[in-house]
């Protein structure tokens, strides 16, 4: 802990990728609208505080010591239901019906709101392809690093063009996903015996078509493990807005570098997602009351130091 701090409560805001963003994980919710200086979000769904009416498996969660609050925010539709120590956020990500591809969802909108509805945590689920033998369909990847292959996405809140976010934002890249973070997430992932890979470099592509094989085959030589079309520039605001960040990579296909394997489609995709999302929430439901136990303060500290002292303001 930073001398001289009180604990730091904690707010978890989760966003579902595509097949993982249920919004039943928690029933009775309520629904409002959210604006943002970046634009509105599709929803905004809350439990009731106290509320009883939220799936079995949350109940559960109830046994914990540490209350945790817990958000579902999907593309704008947030779900608060109450716990006992922190909280834990929602959204689709592509919109209820999957209708906002890849490039239009609107990055900047949802990390902006989880941070101003005082979340200081952020765990992402996303479907993506395996660009390696040994990651297969069902296997979650909790990834450390990313290549960037998107070319029309805002990567950052100091656009010139906001007066909420003033000068210009050099944010450090090295250590994209918060360690501490994934670190519970994969000693979590163990313990519930899931095949679970403890590291992996991400290529997010611009999409919404997918790859070609001789570009499959070159992203496989640049040392991506995985490939999909939102980790950017998700991960990168989430580190401009101080959250730790992290992401749970569920792998439904080879991509289209695998011989003899059938290439990636959308059929592929959607069936291999509903036979293991099950694992996906799993994880998150056990994941969130450790991380509601744990101590954040110096990270978070940290984290809000490094965006602090990475913005360059206008000189008067």
């Amino acid at each position: 802990m930073v001398p001289g701090a009180s604990p730091t409560a904690v707010k978890i805001g989760i966003i579902g990728g595509t097949g993982l963003d249920d919004p039943e994980i928690l029933e009775g919710r309520t629904e409002k609208y959210v604006d943002t200086p970046f634009g509105k979000l599709a929803g905004y769904c809350r439990a009731s505080p106290h509320s009883s009416s939220v799936s079995e498996s949350t109940l559960a969660l109830r046994a914990g010591r540490h209350h945790c609050e817990f958000i579902f925010f999907s593309n704008g539709i947030k779900m608060y239901c109450s716990l006992f120590y922190c909280i834990y956020s929602s959204s689709h990500r592509h919109g209820r019906q999957h209708t906002i591809m890849p490039s239009k969802v609107n990055y900047q909108a949802n990390i902006w709101a989880l941070k101003e509805e005082g979340c200081t945590h952020v765990i992402v689920t996303t479907a993506c392809g395996s660009l390696r033998e040994e990651i297969q369909p069902g296997d979650i990847v909790i990834i450390d690093q990313f290549i960037d292959r998107t070319t029309t996405r805002p990567q950052t809140f100091y656009d010139g063009s906001h007066p909420c976010a003033r000068g210009v934002c050099h944010i450090p890249m090295a250590e994209p996903f918060c360690p501490k973070t994934r670190e519970v997430l994969i000693e979590t992932a163990k313990k519930l015996g899931l095949r679970c890979h403890s590291k992996g470099t991400m290529l997010t592509i611009e999409g919404p078509r997918f790859s070609s094989r001789a570009e499959s085959f070159m992203f496989r030589g640049w040392g991506a493990d995985v490939i999909n079309m939102t980790t950017v520039p998700e991960v990168v605001l989430a580190k401009e807005a101080g959250l730790c960040y992290a992401s749970i990579a569920m792998a439904t296909d080879y991509d289209c570098w695998k011989e003899h394997e059938e290439a990636v489609s959308v059929d592929r995709v959607l069936k291999t997602l509903k036979e293991n999302a099950n694992k996906a929430k799993s994880l998150l439901l056990t994941t969130i009351p450790q991380i509601g136990s744990m101590e954040w303060s110096e990270t978070l500290h940290n984290l809000k130091n490094m965006a602090q002292f990475s913005v360059l303001l206008p000189r008067h």
